[in-house]
C-alpha cells in the first residue's frame, strides 16, 4: 500500500517540505474525510451572523458625496435621514457613500421633505417595472430598503470579498453605520469574537472553504462563519487576553487616520506595529485551543504552518459535529 504523501512550506518562500501521513481529505489535509456543508447557524456558542440591508432601489437611496451635498442644499431638514453606507470596497478602501435611511420615519416627516419624496417615487417606478414579482411588491414600500437586517446595536464588519494578497481580512467594529449586503455583520459582537474572527485560526480556516471571486476571498455565512470550530471553554483569564490583543490591533489603527485599511493590510506597507499587534492576537487565540481536546488531548505545542492549523481545525470540526465517533478513535500519530 503507497503511502500517502503531503507538501508544505513553512513560509511562501521556503522549501517545500514533504512529509507521509495517514489521509488527505478533500480539502488536501492530513484529516478525516470531511466535507463542509452550509449550516444556518454556528457550530459554536458564538453569535449569529446576517447579510447586510439590500436597497434594490435603482440608486435613489443611495448618495455619493456630491449628491449628498447636493440634497442638503436644496433640502437641508433630509439631514436627520442621512446615514453613512459601507459596502466591502467602501469599508475597506475608505470611500464615503451614504443613503437615506427613512426606516423610522413618519408620513408626516417624509411628507415635510419634497426632495426626498422625489427619490421615493423614483424608487416605485424603479421597483414597479421589475420583471420580479417579489421586486415589484416592493413598490408598496419605496421609502424602505428591499430588504433590512441593519443591527441595532454594535456589530462586527466583515467584507464579503476581500484580496487573496492579504495575510488577514480586515474586520471592524461599528455602531450604527448602515450596512450593505455586500458584507456580513456580526451583532453583539465583543473583543473576544473580534479576535478570534480576526486571528490566523480563522484566516486560515477561511481560506480553506471560503468561495472565490476570481481569485479574491468571498466570506461565506453558512460555509465559512457558521462552520468555524472555535475553542471550548477557555478561560476567564485566556478570554481576558484575547481581548487586551484585538484592542491593541483597534488602538493600532487609529495611530494612522490617513491610511485606509486597504494600506494598513497591503502585505509590503503593513506597520510592523499592526503586524506585532496581530501576532499577539494569534498567539492569545492559539492559547484558547490548548485545552481544547482532540483524540482526548490538548495541543502541547505552538503551530509551526497554516496546515497544522487547519488539521487541528478538522479534526476538531469533526469532534465537534460527531462527538461519538470521535471518542471512539485512536490518537493521531507523528509524521514522518
Amino acid at each position: 500500500m503507497s503511502t500517502k504523501r503531503l507538501y508544505d512550506y513553512e513560509t511562501p518562500a521556503a522549501e517545500a517540505v514533504e512529509f507521509g501521513v495517514r489521509n488527505i481529505n478533500p480539502y488536501l489535509v492530513d484529516a478525516a474525510d470531511v466535507v463542509i456543508t452550509s449550516r444556518t447557524t454556528p457550530l459554536n456558542d458564538a453569535p449569529p451572523i446576517a447579510y447586510g440591508s439590500m436597497a434594490n432601489d435603482g440608486g435613489y437611496l443611495l448618495l455619493a458625496d456630491a449628491d449628498k451635498d447636493a440634497l442638503l442644499t436644496l433640502e437641508p431638514r433630509a439631514k436627520k435621514f442621512i446615514r453613512r453606507l459601507l459596502g466591502s470596497q467602501e469599508f475597506i478602501n475608505g470611500e464615503q457613500r451614504w443613503c437615506l435611511w427613512l426606516k423610522d420615519a413618519s408620513p408626516a416627516e417624509l411628507r415635510a421633505v419634497p426632495e426626498v419624496m422625489k427619490r421615493v417615487e423614483q424608487v416605485k417606478k424603479y421597483r414597479l417595472v421589475s420583471k420580479r414579482a417579489t421586486t415589484r411588491e416592493l413598490a408598496q414600500t419605496p421609502s424602505l430598503f428591499a430588504e433590512i437586517r441593519q443591527p441595532t446595536t454594535h456589530y462586527l464588519l466583515i467584507p464579503g470579498v476581500s484580496s487573496e494578497n492579504r495575510r488577514y481580512i480586515p474586520i471592524g467594529f461599528f455602531p450604527d453605520v448602515i450596512a450593505t449586503d455586500l458584507t456580513r455583520t456580526v451583532a453583539n459582537a465583543t473583543l473576544y469574537h473580534f479576535g478570534v474572527i480576526t486571528s490566523l485560526m480563522h484566516m486560515a480556516w477561511m481560506r480553506q472553504v471560503c468561495g472565490r471571486l476570481k481569485s479574491d476571498y468571498r466570506y461565506s455565512n453558512s460555509l465559512v462563519y457558521n462552520n468555524f470550530p472555535w475553542p471550548e471553554n477557555p478561560t476567564d483569564a485566556q478570554r481576558r487576553k484575547v481581548e487586551a490583543a484585538a484592542q491593541r490591533v483597534l488602538d493600532v489603527r487609529e495611530q494612522y487616520p490617513d491610511s485606509t485599511l486597504a494600506d494598513l493590510y497591503d502585505p509590503n506597507a503593513m506597520p510592523k506595529t499592526l503586524l506585532d499587534a496581530h501576532k499577539a492576537v494569534d498567539a492569545a487565540v492559539d492559547a484558547c485551543y490548548e485545552a481544547t481536546p482532540i483524540f482526548g488531548r490538548g495541543r502541547s505545542k505552538p503551530f509551526k504552518t497554516e496546515l497544522e492549523r487547519l488539521e487541528f481545525l478538522f479534526d476538531l470540526y469533526r469532534r465537534y459535529t460527531e462527538p461519538l465517533t470521535q471518542a471512539l478513535e485512536p490518537k493521531k500519530k507523528a509524521r514522518r
